[in-house]
């Protein structure tokens, strides 16, 4: 697909794998939405790509309706969203304060599969109107994130899973429905990537979890996910899949 003034969303797009891939779709030609909570995070990354900076709260109805209103006005009906805005929190079912917050667990699902899906929603009922631009009647790609937790979930990532099982759960129904409308549907799901949920740790523990990647033993980087974003708006022929990207890691109880 050609990105050139083509509009894009990118959601998370302050940090991170958004950002890397706020900067790879930039830089074929694409006019970015970026959005984050963090409207700070965002206008840096906006600022360096002429991109469109907006404060946004995924999981709100009204928050994300004026985001994606604010991106048509701006740059027109989007031919690509990439959902990359997520949070990750650890807790235990039953820790040593009791049950598990059932407000954190519900934040994790409202922010990760509801966001996801909202953004979706909303995007796709413009993207039904735009003209087909590819022999086989493209409209448009839809790229979620979910994560290698969707299926080998941690001690302490009931939350985490759920969300991102819900993601994957969320990716062929999606691509079968819009397929009529020439819309593609995928996610990707990141094994352990350079990330600011990584930025916390010693520089000890991050060689401890890459030495676990059997190949490349390394967490990976940004931009290799941005890179996998740009082969899935150009490969057609993917559709309704879920892309693991991890070095074939597979992830231990603990």
């Amino acid at each position: 697909m050609n990105l050139k003034n083509a509009a894009a969303v990118v959601t998370g797009g302050g940090s991170g794998l958004g950002r890397a891939t706020a900067r790879a779709l930039a830089q074929r030609g694409a006019r970015v939405g970026v959005i984050d909570l963090d409207a700070s995070a965002a206008t840096a990354v906006a600022n360096g790509i002429d991109g469109l900076a907006i404060a946004c709260d995924v999981s709100d109805a009204e928050s994300a309706a004026s985001a994606v209103d604010r991106v048509v006005e701006h740059f027109g009906v989007p031919r690509v969203l990439v959902n990359c805005a997520g949070i990750g929190v650890a807790a235990r079912i039953v820790g040593r304060d009791g049950p598990h917050s059932l407000d954190l667990f519900e934040k994790v699902i409202r922010v990760n599969l509801i966001g996801t899906f909202n953004l979706l929603r909303l995007v796709s009922a413009h993207m039904v109107a735009l003209e087909p631009i590819t022999e086989s009647g493209g409209r448009g790609v839809i790229v979620n994130t979910a994560s290698v937790a969707a299926y080998e979930g941690q001690v302490g990532q009931a939350a985490y899973s759920a969300s991102k099982g819900g993601v994957v759960a969320l990716t062929l129904p999606a691509a079968r429905e819009l397929a009529s409308s020439g819309i593609r549907v995928l996610t990707i799901a990141p094994g352990m990537i350079e990330t600011p949920m990584f930025g916390g740790l010693s520089q000890e523990v991050q060689d401890q979890l890459a030495a676990q990647v059997p190949f490349p033993r390394r967490l990976g980087h940004p931009k290799e996910f941005a890179a996998l974003v740009e082969h899935i708006i150009d490969n057609e022929l993917l559709n309704g899949e879920v892309i693991r990207l991890d070095g074939a890691i597979r992830m231990q109880p603990r």
